[in-house]
């Protein structure tokens, strides 16, 4: 078994204990969930997306705003997160003003839709630290914290369904995340595994870590 399979599991190990307190969620992944999210119409999707484009496109004008980029976003995770919104699982004034208005099958049609675009393009920085890039490939067993690519793969390119393409999106929106999870400001992660793991790191990791992934090309 790979070390980071083994840290991840030491990790979910140490919160057996809370995961019953805190639902971070209330979407349950089942087949009928999954099928369903899947399923969905691109083209009714698009339609909706005209109203996201304004924040969410990856254009010159939103290279510096504070909102993600959703070109090529998983359509499980993007699903996830607007039903998140709706539910109060996650909290932003105005996604959750935007998510009241949305059916599933709307969400399910504009995560198709995202899905299928091209992916924004990458923002190269400087040379990335190789204590960064060992975080994302081995981790870091003295802290319990397993590699990044677990979960994300290691190309940034998501490997679990409840967790995001990270490869090319805006280095301030990721490093903004993290800091929300390790503050416990934001907290619709599955297990609390987020909060746990960047609770674990320092700021400086935190925005190299942002900055190697906004660096990664898909």
């Amino acid at each position: 078994m790979k070390m980071g399979y083994v840290l991840a599991g030491i990790l979910l190990a140490a919160i057996g204990g809370q995961v019953l307190a805190e639902p971070s969620t209330q979407v349950a992944w089942t087949p009928e969930t999954l099928k369903f999210v899947r399923n969905g119409d691109p083209e009714k999707g698009k339609a909706i997306a005209e109203s996201c484009d304004a924040c969410h496109a990856a254009t010159p004008e939103n290279a510096e705003s504070e909102f993600p980029y959703l070109q090529g976003q998983t359509a499980t995770y993007l699903y996830k997160q607007l039903h998140d919104y709706r539910s109060g699982s996650r909290s932003n004034e105005i996604m959750v003003g935007i998510s009241a208005g949305l059916s599933d099958q709307d969400m399910a049609d504009v995560s198709a839709w995202y899905s299928r675009q091209p992916p924004p393009p990458a923002k190269k920085e400087e040379e990335v630290p190789d204590r960064i890039r060992k975080l994302v490939d081995r981790g870091d067993g003295a802290r319990i914290i397993p590699p990044c690519s677990v979960c994300h793969g290691r190309a940034g390119e998501s490997q679990v369904l409840d967790t995001p393409v990270l490869a090319a999106q805006k280095a301030a929106y990721l490093e903004q995340t993290m800091l929300a999870y390790k503050s416990e400001a934001r907290h619709n992660d599955i297990y609390k595994r987020m909060r746990l793991i960047v609770q674990q790191l320092s700021d400086d990791e935190i925005k190299q870590l942002a900055r190697y992934y906004a660096g990664l090309e898909r």
